[in-house]
């Protein structure tokens, strides 16, 4: 039976950060008019999607998903487990903003289904916080890490960026040890990236905010892998560490080319080669499901080439190629083609190859985007 993942995309927030380009709405007026056309298109997918996959994960992003009340977040989960074959030992995550829960709240997510947390806190320092535009403070993350460790999650997962403006490397260091300190078991770590449309690409265009270089950003980078291994967390993709046994399945399933569906605002879907995405507008949204089907503004399907790219692009970012895997999905002289470049890059330290596995070292991982453009 294939594996499905399943994305929920939340889209209503307090506040927008000055960094962040995903689709969300800064008011909450149409929350319950939301709930009935996501729980449709949930109803509707399944009769075309539902035979011979089951639900493996079940992502609710944003937006603030926590900002939802337990028992409207639960609707939604037993919406999908009344049209879907869900895996006994389904992974459901919930982003959760600092700020926006307490322990009694995550509690409730809990009952509701909730079985993995994933915070963004982005960093524990409060200059740098200020300077996000983010809600909450130091100890107010450190409070809500804590709080859902006391609520009974075992898998709890925070997001740090590094690389920000004026961030030196002990302020980075203070931010890993901070949270290496705390009850987590998974930490996603991003390098600053500038999307365009946010405010934050205003205010350098404008001069007004000044990024640090690509060296600096690749010196961050070794110094996060190294930390962070140190501390017994395994690096299974270019961004995310994890201790043992708590890989996050939903990112997982993006990483090794599974099928996934994604309900709600701009959410994106793949499956068996095609994809498609959702419109963004959120009335948009709800006047196309309540007059149809679906809400989809866009779809496209792959060729056998751009699959083949995907597919190694997203191996290699994760935990490797595996070619055993790959040569039963493409019949193609690639790998072949592509041995001179392979045994160079492992003489250089870029990858390791044994046991028909085909993986980036962590200097790799560093220019995993540059090499991956070369060998593509």
């Amino acid at each position: 039976m294939k594996e499905l993942a399943v994305y929920i995309h939340i889209p209503f927030c307090d506040h927008k950060c000055i960094y962040c380009d995903f689709y969300s709405i800064i008011n909450y007026k149409n929350i319950n008019e939301y709930l009935h056309p996501l729980t449709k298109e949930i109803n509707n997918s399944a009769q075309k999607y539902e035979r011979e996959r089951e639900v493996i994960s079940i992502f609710f992003g944003g937006g603030t998903p926590s900002f939802m009340n337990p028992e409207y977040i639960s609707e939604i989960i037993t919406a999908i487990r009344n049209n879907f074959q869900v895996n006994n030992d389904v992974e459901i995550t919930l982003e959760t903003n600092p700020g926006t829960v307490t322990e009694k709240k995550l509690q409730d997510f809990k009952s509701a289904g909730i079985n993995r947390i994933s915070i963004g806190v982005q960093s524990f320092d409060n200059k740098e916080l200020e300077f996000l535009t983010r809600i909450h403070n130091s100890q107010t993350a450190v409070n809500t890490v804590e709080a859902a460790s006391n609520a009974g999650f075992n898998d709890i997962n925070i997001d740090l960026i590094f690389n920000l403006p004026n961030q030196t490397k002990d302020i980075w260091k203070e931010n890993l040890e901070i949270a290496c300190s705390l009850p987590i078991t998974h930490i996603s770590a991003y390098s600053l990236i500038l999307e365009r449309g946010t405010i934050l690409n205003k205010m350098v265009l404008d001069g007004k905010v000044k990024l640090q270089d690509s060296d600096y950003d690749a010196d961050l980078y070794e110094s996060t892998i190294e930390f962070l291994t140190g501390k017994n967390f395994i690096q299974y993709e270019v961004s995310n560490f994890c201790l043992q046994g708590y890989e996050c399945k939903h990112n997982n399933a993006y990483w090794r080319y599974s099928d996934y569906l994604g309900f709600g605002t701009s959410a994106h879907s793949f499956i068996n080669g095609k994809r498609w995405w959702n419109y963004s507008s959120l009335n948009f949204y709800i006047e196309k499901i309540k007059k149809g089907n679906d809400a989809i503004a866009g779809e496209e399907i792959l060729t056998q080439d751009q699959m083949h790219d995907e597919y190694v692009m997203l191996a290699m970012r994760s935990k490797g190629l595996d070619v055993v895997d790959y040569k039963k999905r493409f019949n193609s002289p690639w790998l072949v083609k592509s041995k001179s470049h392979f045994d160079q890059l492992k003489t250089d330290g870029y990858l390791s190859i044994d046991d028909n596995f085909i993986k980036f070292t962590p200097k790799g991982y560093a220019l995993c985007d540059e090499i991956l453009a070369k060998i593509l």
